[in-house]
């Protein structure tokens, strides 16, 4: 049993969603959002250093001291997986470490919408499934691929850095890759995965434009891609895909986006006040004709108005979502102009100036 092993304990006890580990400080745990201190001696460089090397392999050790970051993944059988982030800093090393749960939880019990557990049925396309880090993302990427995995007979393939959660192949027969362990890039491990009779594949970070592009052509040709992007909603999902391309390719990218897409789910966690835990507000663009009309046209700044129109195909705004959950009184109306995007909708709720005083 490594040392470490204990906080990782006491994290599950907790509830917690991420461990902290810093030298020149006690350790923290994230529960709930909101940071606590573990109460434990404040941690020695040596100590931590000695501490997170036992549970790191020599290639990953190799190239921390190279490069001073790496993630990787730990495990505790019968407890939890663990996205590990080791990374240098001031008063030497630091770590952040986010659980993931051995159980994966449906699209029900999570409490999704009904179209998100349809997108496990697709023949083919592109679904992306974006918002900031911690916002669960992965954990709504695994219910759908858990789902896909029930229903269908087919291959998956998935592609991570590191691997997250881990699915047993039920009726599909699913491998997990992770980056820098089984394939060298993730443009690398989609070149490859072209060739491996895939009916599914998931792409952990779409983070540069080659792997944006094998993902795109994936879609293209058959297959169903899922994948994550690190932005807010689905005007600026479909902006930001558009504009990882150089300018003379734009246009050509538009069209093809606009036939490969399927939907974007774009999300963030929200703490809760009626109980424990944090809930999701989702964004949901669904892409029917008229919204492929809007990315081939280049008028993505019309896809919210298309989204609180069309609620028959199972889409809603993010505001729509948040104002849901104020009426719920699941959440404060403080998070809920924090985490708007049209806030002059929600300015009546609150009760005080709100924090950010430059949104007034």
């Amino acid at each position: 049993m490594a040392q470490i092993d204990a906080f990782f304990k006491l994290m599950n006890e907790q509830g917690a969603s991420d461990l902290h580990m810093v030298a020149g400080q006690q350790p923290l745990l994230r529960i709930h959002g909101d940071m606590e201190r573990v109460k434990f001696n404040v941690m020695e460089n040596s100590d931590l250093k000695k501490m997170l090397y036992e549970i790191i392999s020599e290639d990953k050790i190799k190239s921390f001291e190279e490069t001073g970051d790496v993630d990787f993944g730990y495990e505790i059988p019968g407890l939890a997986r663990y996205r590990g982030n080791l990374f240098q800093q001031k008063y030497g090393v630091g770590s952040v470490f986010r659980e993931i749960p051995s159980v994966i939880m449906s699209c029900h019990d999570l409490g999704l919408p009904k179209v998100i557990s349809k997108l496990a049925s697709l023949p083919k396309g592109l679904v992306l499934v974006t918002g900031p880090t911690g916002s669960g993302k992965s954990t709504t990427l695994a219910a759908i691929i858990d789902e896909a995995n029930k229903i269908r007979k087919d291959h998956i393939i998935t592609i991570e850095d590191p691997i997250e959660f881990v699915h047993q192949s039920k009726n599909c027969v699913i491998n997990h890759r992770e980056v820098g362990t089984h394939t060298k890039s993730f443009s690398a491990a989609l070149r490859g995965a072209l060739r491996e009779d895939p009916d599914i594949i998931l792409v952990g970070e779409m983070r540069d434009l080659e792997t944006v592009s094998l993902a795109m052509e994936a879609a293209m040709t058959g297959h169903l891609v899922f994948a994550t992007l690190h932005t807010l909603n689905a005007s600026k999902t479909v902006d930001r895909i558009i504009e990882i391309f150089p300018a003379n390719q734009q246009s050509q990218v538009r069209s093809t986006l606009a036939d490969s897409l399927r939907a974007v789910i774009s999300q963030t966690l929200m703490k809760r006040v009626d109980i424990k835990g944090r809930a999701p507000a989702l964004e949901i663009l669904i892409c029917t004709p008229a919204v492929r009309n809007l990315v081939r046209e280049g008028k993505s700044y019309q896809l919210s108005s298309v989204m609180q129109t069309g609620k028959k195909y199972g889409m809603q705004t993010m505001d729509d979502a948040i104002m849901e959950m104020l009426h719920k009184r699941w959440i404060t109306p403080e998070d809920a102009y924090t985490n708007a995007i049209d806030k002059s909708k929600f300015v009546s709720f609150l009760r005080r100036p709100p924090a950010d005083f430059t949104e007034v």
